[in-house]
């Protein structure tokens, strides 16, 4: 095991001060968006400044362990963050592998070149995604079930939006098909209306939803929908993002609560302080809310329009377990196969046994955590700091002084 050096993203709407304080530090002068532990091309971590890409590519076997390497190609197939949002990320989904590998072969043969702004596939992989809450969390994932948009159009009694919804979602009960058609064919034409009488639709609806928000009850589901449709036209005026805001679940996160998003799920991020872990990607197909490339005909064609009643992660409690004594250990079960995710929290007299055969990345995020191996060395981490461990590795053995909060990422 080694200690594993994050690559830092400084995205504008990433927040000067999530990062630092979690690093026991001042303030930043400029936004830390995220903090990479990975191997991805366009941001690998390193291992005593080698990028931990050519450390993998230098023994592929005792990196990844013979099953990974074989299955992966030789990469890691997972990549590890920590995100932290002071605004809106943009609109976005990720696509399926296949559309995934459709995407950038089409990209590569028309030679968009892989830094040009214009450019939305970044590689051949699909990016199904997780991200457990370190903070208060506040995120829009999934298109929320037509029956809960009905009731806010209706509560809205918005004259120009309720028009478009009384052609596409009309009151009636509705098999899951017909909800997907009925969002594809609603979103599809907000996105493609003019500009001018987007504008004119979206400025009806901030009348309504300020009007709304005045009298709606105070533990309404809606005021935290129509305070964020607010926000997000202040931050980008007229923007088609604001509209698909309005379809999409608002999930409030406590920490240690999780969201998972599959390929063609549209979703933003807000605000607040995460771990985030993925297949190895970096593929992003966004349809507003931000001033980055927006590629609205690829977006649609890679959504999936089918409604999430909540895009919550339910837990799996592994604290009983054999490799765990006396520690919690949650797990976040995902339908995939590229990761694992665990959440450890540990006190003083705590272990938690770490092994697979594959490799793996353990992350601090509170206290002091002290890693040792099966040769005896001992390697200690605070928070944001990682481990890489190779697959020769072998069991690693969790412990801490005092109290701390470890995630171990796993294939």
């Amino acid at each position: 095991m080694q200690l594993l050096n994050s690559a830092t993203r400084t995205y504008s709407w990433g927040s000067k001060t999530l990062i630092p304080h979690l690093q026991g530090q001042a303030a930043s002068n400029h936004p830390i968006a995220e903090l990479w532990y990975g191997a991805h091309p366009g941001g690998p971590a390193t291992v005593d400044g080698k990028p931990l890409e050519a450390i993998i590519a230098a023994d592929p076997q005792a990196a990844l362990g013979e099953h990974v390497a074989s299955t992966y190609d030789n990469k890691l197939p997972f990549l590890l963050k920590i995100l932290s949002a002071d605004e809106p990320l943009s609109l976005q989904a990720h696509p399926s592998k296949e559309q995934a590998e459709e995407g950038f072969a089409r990209e590569n043969a028309k030679g968009v070149a892989m830094d040009a702004s214009n450019r939305s596939y970044k590689d051949d992989n699909h990016k199904p995604e997780l991200i457990v809450a370190l903070t208060d969390f506040y995120a829009m994932a999934g298109f929320r079930p037509l029956v809960h948009t009905r009731e806010l159009f209706n509560a809205l009694n918005c004259e120009e939006l309720s028009r478009y919804a009384n052609m596409h979602i009309a009151d009636g009960r509705l098999t899951s098909a017909d909800e997907a058609d009925s969002l594809r064919a609603l979103f599809t034409t907000w996105i493609t209306i003019p500009a001018v009488k987007r504008r004119e639709l979206i400025a009806a609806l901030l009348e309504s939803a300020k009007q709304l928000l005045a009298t709606v009850n105070q533990d309404s589901w809606m005021r935290p929908v129509l305070k964020t449709i607010i926000e997000l036209n202040e931050l980008y005026p007229g923007d088609v993002g604001v509209l698909g805001a309005i379809l999409l679940n608002h999930v409030q996160l406590s920490p240690g609560e999780a969201i998972y998003l599959d390929a063609g799920q549209l979703h933003a991020y807000v605000r607040g302080l995460g771990v985030e872990i993925m297949a190895n990607s970096d593929n992003v197909l966004r349809g507003g809310l931000t001033p980055k490339h927006v590629d609205v005909p690829e977006l649609v064609k890679v959504l999936s329009f089918n409604t999430v009643a909540d895009p919550r992660v339910k837990q799996i409690d592994r604290s009983d377990s054999a490799p765990v004594h006396g520690a919690q250990a949650m797990n976040y079960p995902v339908p995939v196969d590229e990761y694992a995710l665990t959440r450890c929290e540990l006190g003083a007299g705590d272990e938690v046994e770490s092994e697979s055969e594959g490799p793996g990345v353990i992350l601090c995020t509170s206290g002091t955590l002290v890693l040792t191996a099966e040769d005896g060395s001992v390697l200690e981490l605070t928070p944001s700091q990682a481990a890489w461990v190779p697959a020769s590795d072998g069991k690693i053995i969790m412990t801490t002084p005092d109290n701390a909060q470890a995630f171990i990422a796993r294939v």
